[in-house]
C-alpha cells in the first residue's frame, strides 16, 4: 500500500506564487524587495547607566559621606568619632570606585584619557594630575581623622 505523499508546506499556510514557484518569477525581478524598506537596527542594546545600576552606589556613597562628614563636623568625644569617620570613608572610596567601574562598563571615560579599547596610551601628564588629586584628597581626609583623635 503507498502512503500519499505530503508536502513541505501545510495546506492552510498561504504562500505567493512566486515563492512557491520560482519559475515564474520576472527575470529582472528581486522577490525580496517587493516590502516595504527594512530599516537596520542595533541588536545590541544601548549602553547606559540604568536607574537599578546606579542606586546602590548612589546609596552606598551618601551614607558613607554622611558617616564621614557628623563625626567631623560635631566632634565627638573619644575614638568612637574617628573610628565611624574612617568607616564612612572607606565606604565613600568603595561607592566611588564601584560607580567608575560601572561607568568603564558602559564606556565612559575619564576626561583626556583615551577611550577603553582604542589603542592609544595615555597621557602620563593626565595620569599624574589624577593621581596626585586622589593623593591629596586621602591625605586631608586622613589627616582630619587623625585630629579627631588628638
Amino acid at each position: 500500500m503507498a502512503v500519499p505523499e505530503r508536502s513541505a508546506v501545510p495546506d492552510s499556510v498561504a504562500v505567493p506564487d512566486s515563492v512557491a514557484d520560482p519559475a515564474r518569477e520576472e527575470p529582472g525581478e528581486d522577490p525580496m524587495a517587493t516590502g516595504p524598506p527594512v530599516e537596520p537596527h542595533e541588536l545590541r542594546p544601548q549602553r547606559k547607566l540604568r536607574l537599578w545600576q546606579l542606586a546602590p552606589i548612589v546609596i552606598l556613597g551618601a551614607l558613607g559621606s554622611l558617616m564621614f562628614a557628623f563625626p567631623l563636623a560635631f566632634e565627638p568625644g573619644g575614638s568612637s568619632g574617628a573610628m565611624v569617620s574612617m568607616l564612612g570613608f572607606l565606604l565613600c572610596g568603595c561607592a566611588a570606585g564601584w560607580g567608575v567601574m560601572a561607568a568603564r562598563r558602559v564606556g565612559h571615560t575619564w576626561p583626556g584619557l583615551p577611550a577603553r579599547g582604542s589603542g592609544r596610551r595615555p597621557d602620563w601628564r593626565v595620569v599624574l594630575c589624577y593621581a596626585v588629586v586622589l593623593c591629596t584628597l586621602v591625605v586631608l581626609a586622613v589627616w582630619r581623622i587623625d585630629r579627631l583623635r588628638h
